[in-house]
């Protein structure tokens, strides 16, 4: 009883009532004195690892509040609502979207979700911000942004390496004229291990899950649209996937792109590199070449009579190389919202990566030079 009491003299005395999806109003995030005039009420579904880094994100900026969080498993959002001071909890996504305070809403949830809940949230007149992808196939991709479009709301799509600090170096060298004229545009993607068999089952295939970053980053950086692709697949390094049917049963590609204005990029991917995490660009232009090289825990280099270099291998998980990446993608979304300005990665640029990575698997496939405008 005495424990109770304490706890009561801190949090108020609704802490001695029944559980309850919202915290005690002594403990919720305080407002600033110096906060900005225009706060942008933030609804999250999805408490997860990348609903988390969100969360964190919004958490730091005093241009937006997430006033609740949702998670299938609600132990989980009542969790993070107490560590980032979320007024309210729920296990219900639509708690969120149809939060009378909410303005916009983050989809942190898995990928069959994605497109039902964007859906909702147009019709509740929620701005959307949704991780990757928008939807699982093509028809749902472009029937969600048709809906938004109508809805006259904002869709994001979180296409993360566009805001990675590395990459945007390289597209600022581009847009300055630093380079010069493009020339060529190299990138690699390479993962430290192979998923598991249960992931890359029904995941989509190597270019869907994973090399859609990589061709989403080429026309980025060429600043044109894709005309045609040709690919190729195969498997060296988990033969167990060799079972499973189309761009599934590689973990290896290599990827070539044909731009409108006559650029190409190259692209090669690899779901294992023993070394690391290795997510390397490299353009070269008519006055100079930029490249990026990984990141690593450190700086700090090693001097011996048989080894010279990082001491540490670069950073081995994706949560880790983009940690900053996720934080500025949901800051420049904030700042779309405060000050009204276009989505910084649209749904039409989910859309476009999408077609890409569905050209890539059908040029695989047939082995030869695929159009995007076949798809």
């Amino acid at each position: 009883m005495a424990a109770k009491l304490v706890l009561a003299l801190a949090m108020g005395a609704t802490a001695l009532l029944a559980p309850t999806n919202k915290l005690p109003a002594s403990t919720r995030r305080a407002a600033s004195s110096a906060a900005p005039e225009m706060v942008v009420k933030v609804g999250v579904i999805g408490a997860g690892r990348i609903g988390l880094v969100h969360l964190e994100a919004l958490s730091q900026t005093q241009d937006a509040e997430c006033v609740i969080i949702s998670n299938p498993t609600v132990s989980k959002a009542e969790a993070a609502a107490k560590q980032y001071f979320v007024p309210e909890w729920s296990a219900d996504s639509d708690d969120v979207i149809n939060h009378p305070d909410v303005q916009a809403v983050w989809i942190c949830s898995p990928s069959s979700f994605h497109a039902e809940q964007i859906t909702k949230c147009a019709a509740a007149g929620k701005d959307v911000f949704c991780e990757k992808p928008i939807a699982t196939d093509l028809p749902e991709t472009i029937e969600a942004i048709r809906i938004c479009d109508k809805a006259g709301i904002k869709l994001m799509t979180a296409l993360q390496r566009r805001f990675d600090p590395n990459f945007a170096r390289v597209k600022r060298s581009i847009v300055s004229g630093e380079v010069g004229d493009v020339i060529t545009v190299k990138l690699c993607s390479r993962d430290p291990a192979p998923p598991p068999f249960e992931y890359v089952k029904g995941g989509g295939g190597i270019f869907k899950d994973m090399a859609v970053h990589d061709l989403d980053m080429s026309r980025y950086l060429v600043g044109s649209e894709p005309v045609e692709i040709l690919a190729s697949g195969s498997c060296h390094i988990d033969k167990k996937i060799l079972e499973l049917e189309g761009p599934e049963a590689y973990d290896t590609a290599n990827i070539m792109v044909r731009y409108a204005n006559g650029k190409e990029a190259i692209i090669d991917v690899c779901r294992q590199a023993p070394y690391g995490y290795d997510q390397r660009a490299e353009v070269l232009g008519t006055k100079a070449m930029i490249q990026t090289d990984n990141m690593y825990p450190n700086t700090a280099r090693l001097y011996a009579a048989d080894f010279t270099g990082n001491a540490d291998l670069p950073y081995d998980f994706f949560m880790s190389r983009y940690k900053e990446a996720y934080k500025q993608e949901t800051l420049a979304f904030v700042d779309a919202l405060v000050n009204d300005k276009p989505s910084p990665c649209s749904g039409e640029d989910g859309l476009v990566a999408l077609i890409m990575a569905i050209t890539a698997g059908k040029s695989a496939a047939e082995q030869r030079w695929g159009k995007c405008s076949e798809v």
